[in-house]
């Protein structure tokens, strides 16, 4: 009767603890770490839970994060060896700039995460930028370019730092004849474009083709949801699903470039300060968009630092603590009535307190950690004479 008894108790309680785990399931709150790990690493996305997404989020066009697609090369501007060479050697070249000094590697060096580790880059005269240089690593992904978007692609972007007083400093067209003047050029275009013109879009769409290759290898994210349930620990696994659901990170960094493209204010104009920044507004005027900004890819996030447009913060657990307040921004009053009132930024409504705790949010940065692969060595090209 005994044995009966309990052996009804535990059919109940494996009945109970079935459809709680479905229902978790349903709910995109699994408990079981198990579960979750066996799910996350199917291969098969449809057995994902469900992410937690705002109701701002157009779900119709939404794509979770996963492995990173073939790089795909314009029309206008196919890939070829020979025009990534070309546009490797044009990348490494200080002649660009007007002292001889600067190159575009100086800014994205390949050996600091294609970025320079440092809140905001030098330039001309030991100028300092008002912005920190992000990552050119997976650029290809991206569909506009710089903090505020002001180039459309990456064949347009290669101008910006040219030009720049506080980077390059040179004349676009000085620096065009300063190329066309190096003999040792002449064969690189030649080799890539069929002659030995040199011009402005040439140079442009050399470095574009270029920076079209710099890609990630596949990191430990990328292994373990393809199938290598092994590779994370139970922590990593419960990060990944923070991630996507109570961390709410999946709202901008989604897609397999873990970034929306879109642009989002999130409380760091630093209004009224000496560093204010309004961001995407420079570049449309739009009220609307003051102080947003591109969402960053989070790929390669542990090599990249320090992070946010000012580079204020210097760890991953300072920017995951600043969405976990649900962005603590002040707001200045002493501007209300004043002619900048019309100016005060309005924050993201994605924004809000997360009340993780200290296990969950150490979860999230070794989830954040799997995005990262060790920095391989980048042969520098021996440049034309």
């Amino acid at each position: 009767m005994i044995y009966r008894t309990s052996l009804v108790y535990l059919t109940i309680f494996l009945s109970l603890s079935v459809l709680w785990s479905c229902k978790d399931k349903q709910q995109g709150s699994y408990t079981d770490i198990t579960s979750l790990k066996q799910a996350y690493s199917s291969g098969d996305y449809s057995q994902w839970p469900e992410p937690t997404l705002d109701e701002s989020i157009d779900k119709s066009n939404f794509e979770d994060i996963g492995v990173l697609p073939k790089v795909e090369h314009p029309d206008y501007n196919p890939y070829s060896e020979e025009k990534a060479k070309l546009g490797k050697t044009l990348f490494f070249d200080p002649r660009l700039s007007v002292s001889g000094q600067i190159a575009c590697a100086s800014c994205h060096n390949p050996e600091l995460g294609w970025t320079d580790n440092t809140t905001r880059s030098f330039g001309h005269d030991r100028q300092t930028g008002p912005r920190n240089a992000m990552t050119i690593l997976n650029v290809a992904y991206a569909h506009e370019l710089f903090w505020d978007g002001r180039a459309k692609n990456l064949e347009d972007q290669a101008r910006f730092p040219i030009s720049d007083e506080i980077e390059m400093n040179e004349n676009l067209n000085i620096a065009v004849d300063k190329i066309a003047n190096i003999e040792g050029y002449k064969p690189l275009f030649e080799a890539a474009f069929g002659n030995d013109s040199i011009s402005l879009q040439r140079i442009q769409y050399a470095i574009a083709t270029f920076e079209r290759t710099i890609k990630s290898p596949k990191s430990k994210f990328d292994k373990f949801i393809e199938g290598k349930s092994d590779l994370f620990s139970d922590q990593e696994v419960k990060g990944l699903h923070l991630f996507r659901t109570k961390a709410m990170c999946i709202n901008c960094h989604n897609t397999p470039y873990f970034s929306d493209n879109n642009y989002h204010n999130d409380g760091q104009t630093l209004f009224g300060t000496k560093d204010e920044d309004f961001g995407r507004y420079l570049v449309t005027k739009d009220v609307d968009d003051i102080g947003k900004f591109r969402t960053p890819t989070l790929r390669e996030i542990s090599n990249t630092g320090p992070w946010m447009h000012h580079g204020h913060f210097p760890s991953l657990l300072d920017v995951v603590e600043f969405y976990n307040l649900g962005n603590p921004a002040v707001i200045q009053k002493k501007y209300l009535g004043t002619p900048r009132d019309s100016l005060i930024p309005k924050t993201s409504p994605l924004l809000r307190k997360l009340n993780m705790d200290r296990e969950e949010i150490d979860a999230l940065l070794a989830f954040l950690e799997t995005l990262s692969t060790p920095n391989r060595r980048t042969i520098i090209p021996t440049l034309p004479k």
